[in-house]
């Protein structure tokens, strides 16, 4: 009753706009794409869309449809792309997302272990899955997520690989970089730099100044931890990182670090799989590595 060339319609539709648009992706007739629809409304008894002047509006059923379409759809492709490396003698491949910025410098000393280990994997970095990465996970986008934050689901399977420690960074001219220890008060009067992310999902936030109802001066951004770094080294604020970063990345930098709170802001970096895919010989492989590898 289903197949997939509706669902890639109204996929194709939806992103482009206009029927138009999405008969020219799909390489077939603006005429055979209303037919096919056409059909499936016949066949069915439910409309899928309404046309209004040159647009459309999916009705109920075309946006459950739809829904369906943008989950199942990813499925499937990625399942062809898995028997086509197999066909080709590949073994497999790997698609990693990361939902944080540091991940990126700690995934980087593993890449040229992984590649050396594993010749026949095909392995992708998704950084564009950042800060949505448990939902590109279970969408089939991508294959292993790289996570300070798991999610405890019944379809995902989370491995603690390292733990670390968030700590503010000052400049070592800083008041505070005598201290020690800051608490959430500390930070009034200063310039917060943290990466471009909500502040429900920065820990600075949920763990320290929030539950002591306390608020920067100001809150500003930054893109890399490089920026975030040379900014604090400059005087212009001061910012919160894991505490390996800073050593491997601020110790030529005239910055300090200093613990949040008495007990620290612990954190741990986590991999994150469907569950059942455990078994895969390349996921279970980069596990592995990650664990012997540690920090």
């Amino acid at each position: 009753m289903l197949d997939r060339q509706l669902l890639s319609i109204l996929r194709e539709v939806d992103r482009l706009g206009s029927v138009t648009a999405a008969a020219g992706r799909l390489n077939v007739s603006q005429s055979a794409l209303s037919h096919t629809v056409r059909k499936f409304e016949e066949r069915t008894g439910v409309e899928i869309w309404m046309k209004k002047g040159r647009s459309l509006r999916f009705t109920q059923a075309g946006d459950y449809l739809l829904a369906l379409a943008q989950r199942v759809l990813p499925q499937i492709e990625h399942a062809e792309r898995v028997l086509a490396d197999f066909a080709s003698g590949q073994r497999g491949a790997l698609r990693v997302g990361m939902e944080c910025h540091p991940c990126q410098k700690w995934l980087m000393r593993m890449t040229a272990a992984y590649l050396a280990r594993w010749p026949d994997v095909d392995f992708e970095v998704r950084t564009a899955f950042r800060f949505d990465g448990v939902a590109a996970l279970l969408d089939n986008e991508i294959d292993l997520l790289i996570t300070p934050d798991p999610i405890d689901l019944p379809e995902a399977l989370f491995t603690p690989v390292f733990d670390y420690e968030l700590v503010l960074v000052v400049q070592d001219a800083h008041p505070l970089a005598m201290r020690g220890v800051a608490l959430p008060h500390d930070l009034l009067g200063e310039e917060l730099i943290t990466v471009p992310v909500s502040v429900e999902r920065l820990d600075v936030y949920t763990r320290f100044l929030v539950p002591a109802h306390c608020q920067p001066r100001r809150h500003r951004t930054a893109e890399t931890t490089d920026l975030m770094l040379q900014l604090v080294a400059a005087g212009r604020g001061v910012t919160v990182l894991p505490d390996w970063l800073v050593r491997e990345e601020g110790s030529d930098l005239p910055v300090r670090t200093v613990r949040l709170g008495p007990d620290g802001i612990g954190k741990s970096i986590h991999l994150g799989i469907r569950r059942g895919e455990e078994g895969v010989e390349y996921i279970a492989g980069f596990l592995a590595l990650a664990r012997e590898m540690g920090r």
